[in-house]
């Protein structure tokens, strides 16, 4: 088989496409811009998306094609009504990176509660040196113990947010946007309740119909002024403006972001340029990609290659 990757460079280096050469020809490219798909897929026998659209219009090119492996959880660049028409299996993988997304959650989080940025500046700078006091606990920074954090979306993601925050000493509440009731020790509540007794909300729901733009500026309004947001699931669950100014008009305390409206982040997004630099920490939506997790992905799409030859499938989304 002719199996093509089209965006390797999306997965990083460290990782290697090595268990995938046992099932055919491995054709690697780094990146494929949208008119340069047809002429890449269509000889393929399999192929690995991450972000590049497959639609109609491209796919019908692809002539050979037996399989889509979506080199990540969502797969809405997928004509997947046409797949079906055509009877091409996609597949996605689930659960890779669970625990780095929950490990980068903390990591925003605490540096924004912390303040770790301005004491870290404090040292490095020569004012501590010069201080002549051993100590300095301003601005003031908190405990998690104690807090009340709220979940959006008790996913796979959601639930192991959940079971690190608890041994913090927090107790969890979770809002679910479909109106699902999930099998937790959680109290599920409505939006409006989790986000004015929080003080902690972190994002962790798909991107649909329920959770477009889902805060908006009257929702920040809602919460704490002492409220720290988290999000790293999609960016379009937040309304970049108007959590700017919501961090402007300090309607919450900070927040910890990893994704965005629109990837990779515009220089004109007004969060690059709010008043109070230290009451956010923005990453370039990393929170998937340790080692270990994009180790996983290859090798999870490695078996799903080897279930559709033996007729097993696995990890069908259509």
């Amino acid at each position: 088989m002719k199996i093509v990757v089209l965006e390797a460079d999306a997965m990083g280096s460290g990782v290697n496409f090595d268990s995938l050469k046992q099932y055919g020809e491995v054709i690697i490219y780094g990146k494929t811009q949208t008119e340069e798909i047809v002429e890449r897929i269509k000889d393929a026998d399999v192929i690995i998306p991450n972000k590049s659209v497959l639609n109609e219009e491209n796919l019908k090119e692809a002539k050979n094609l037996k399989l889509i492996c979506e080199a990540a959880t969502g797969y809405n660049n997928i004509d997947i009504r046409y797949c079906r028409k055509r009877k091409i299996p996609v597949t996605n993988v689930v659960g890779y990176s669970t625990p780095i997304v929950a490990q980068h959650t903390f990591a925003l989080l605490l540096y924004v509660y912390e303040k770790l940025h301005t004491y870290n500046e404090y040292v490095k700078n020569g004012e501590y040196s010069e201080s002549g006091v051993f100590t300095k606990v301003e601005p003031l920074f908190y405990e998690l113990s104690g807090k009340k954090w709220g979940i959006i979306g008790m996913g796979n993601i959601g639930r192991e947010v959940a079971k690190i925050a608890t041994a913090f000493g927090c107790e969890v509440i979770y809002y679910s946007a479909t109106g699902n009731t999930y099998d937790v020790p959680y109290k599920k509540v409505e939006l409006d309740e989790l986000l004015s007794s929080s003080d902690v909300v972190s994002i962790h729901c798909p991107l649909n119909q329920y959770t477009h733009h889902l805060l908006t500026y009257e929702k920040f309004r809602k919460m704490k002024k002492t409220a720290v947001l988290i999000n790293v699931a999609r960016g379009p669950v937040i309304v970049d403006a108007d959590l700017a100014k919501a961090l402007n008009d300090n309607l919450i305390m900070a927040a910890g972001l990893d994704v965005f409206e629109v990837e990779p982040i515009p220089k004109d997004n007004p969060l690059r340029n709010i008043k109070d630099n230290t009451k956010l920490i923005m990453t370039p939506h990393i929170g998937w990609g340790s080692l270990e997790a994009r180790s996983r992905l290859i090798e999870d799409i490695a078996k799903s290659i080897e279930g559709f030859l033996k007729g097993e499938l696995r990890s069908v989304v259509n």
